[in-house]
């Protein structure tokens, strides 16, 4: 019946929505009406999301200043993603393909949402595709696919997945998180700078004792959600605007701190100073939520899934040893940490090499609690993964599909030309396509229709392009990403703007 049920709503997907609004509903109606009950087996799901977080952010990701003591125990519980990837180097694209499975290719949702409708135009020598600006209502997401297994649903934080409404980032009433299958969900930018960036007079240090971080209510919702009684087992998510610019702390001491581990001379110090603190901010309330699942008394039953939905910010977050970052498709854009804990089910302080995606985790949801992996999905389960770490059976490439400039504007012009590592800058990235099948990456330039090759293996930081000494392997690649673009008739950047 459950199968049943997830067929009856990829059946409505295919249909004009207007037409088959009736249709559907009554499909869903009859479905549920005869659903058994969920298992008492089912864990808890809790998603933490961060934002702009580089791979090399945390401790225990290699990180020798950034403090973020939380993190790196919840990694000494669980397993560690060494090779996680986003599905894109930008945020709207990179969480519309998290939450539905699906690359952005499929969902043709390549790039940020914006306040009105439009292309990209300042001159660039291609034609990019029209702006995405709502996440599709016809797609099933992860809270979708679980309340057909009987969990409640909740989401706190940045959504981002549909045209501003009112203000930036606001939610819109008709494509916000609760028409996207999370019934719980309230609109709250927390103690992040979005919440006093628009009042000059607010953007200074507040007075609080060392050690304080001062309360942070969207995680406070959170919390609270976590302490409920439940009848049923729950999905959350979590999706932090930390770290994602202004860069700036109000935690005086926290970045006195941090400005003692910079060297005076250092050219960038203050804003580095401002950066620690966001990241040790954001570990700190990344515990509460953890420390909130303790006190409940369901750690045992709850798997907690941490990630970032791009790679940092190349101003902020170097991304030291990988090369780029946030907005293109070298590693330091798209390799992002992932953490996973489940007492009893995930091996504790273990880590993984395989290579992974966000878009693996609506599968992987699915078949922990009994469900079918819904049609036109591109991620695979990776909970064999999580239950043996050492699993060697998992492979197949991961596609990744960029077809805009970035900066946009007079900036794109301004920007420089090299993609570097640790360079401190906003480079220029132009549209681009991707595929990971092992430990071979190409990656596909449009506007000069070139491909560079990587084997990631002996050369993590991308430095030696091979595709003119390996011109077979860059083939094979090119003709692998190709055809999967032909599949999902992706929508790529055509000459002349």
């Amino acid at each position: 019946m459950i199968r049943r049920m997830t067929q009856s709503r990829l059946e409505c997907e295919r249909e004009p929505r207007l037409l088959a609004h009736f249709r559907c509903y009554a499909l869903a109606l009859a479905a549920f009406l005869t659903l058994p009950s969920f298992s008492a087996d089912n864990p808890n799901i809790v998603f933490i999301l961060a934002d702009d977080l580089g791979w090399s952010d945390l401790g225990c990701y290699g990180s020798d200043w950034l403090e973020t003591p939380r993190l790196d125990q919840l990694a000494a519980e669980g397993l560690r993603f060494t090779h996680a990837y986003s599905p894109a180097p930008i945020c709207s694209a990179s969480r519309a393909a998290t939450l539905t499975g699906r690359t952005t290719a499929r969902n043709k949702f390549e790039f940020v949402t914006k306040n009105k409708p439009g292309r990209q135009d300042f001159g660039a020598p291609m034609k990019t595709p029209p702006l995405t600006l709502d996440l599709d209502l016809k797609l099933l997401t992860i809270p979708e696919v679980l309340r057909h297994a009987g969990y409640e649903t909740a989401f706190f934080g940045k959504w981002h997945l549909n045209q501003h409404h009112e203000r930036y980032l606001g939610w819109s009433p008709t494509h916000g998180p609760k028409n996207h299958g999370f019934e719980t969900a309230v609109e709250d930018f927390g103690n992040h700078p979005y919440s006093y960036w628009g009042d000059k007079e607010k953007r200074s240090f507040l007075d609080l004792p060392e050690g304080d971080f001062g309360e942070d209510s969207m995680t406070q919702r959170a919390v609270d959600f976590v302490k409920q009684d439940h009848e049923n087992p729950f999905f959350l998510m979590v999706s932090h605007f930390y770290v994602h610019d202004p860069n700036h702390t109000r935690l005086g001491w926290l970045h006195r701190n941090y400005l003692d581990k910079i060297p005076e001379d250092h050219p960038r110090r203050d804003i580095l100073a401002h950066y620690g603190a966001m990241v040790t901010a954001l570990d700190h309330h990344v515990g509460e939520v953890l420390d909130a699942i303790a006190d409940a008394g369901i750690a045992d039953s709850t798997l907690v899934v941490f990630t970032s939905d791009n790679g940092g910010h190349p101003n902020y977050a170097g991304n030291n040893p990988l090369r780029g970052s946030k907005w293109n498709l070298y590693e330091g854009g798209i390799r992002v940490p992932m953490i996973a804990r489940w007492p009893g089910e995930i091996p504790a302080g273990t880590s993984t090499d395989t290579p992974v995606v966000g878009y693996d985790l609506l599968p992987t949801f699915a078949k922990l609690v009994s469900l079918p992996v819904p049609a036109n999905v591109d991620g695979r389960a990776i909970d064999k993964i999580f239950r043996d770490p050492a699993e060697t059976t998992y492979t197949r490439p991961i596609f990744w599909h960029f077809p805009y400039y970035h900066p946009e504007g007079e900036k794109f012009t301004n920007a420089p030309e090299a993609i570097g590592i640790d360079d401190g800058y906003t480079s220029k990235t132009q549209p681009q396509s991707a595929i990971r099948h092992g430990d071979w990456k190409l990656i596909h330039f449009y506007e000069s229709n070139r491909d560079e090759l990587y084997h990631l293996a002996k050369d993590p930081a991308e430095q030696n392009d091979l595709s003119h000494t390996n011109p077979g392997k860059a083939e094979s690649l090119r003709r692998e990403l190709n055809r999967y673009l032909e599949t999902v008739n992706a929508r790529l950047p055509t000459p002349g703007n």
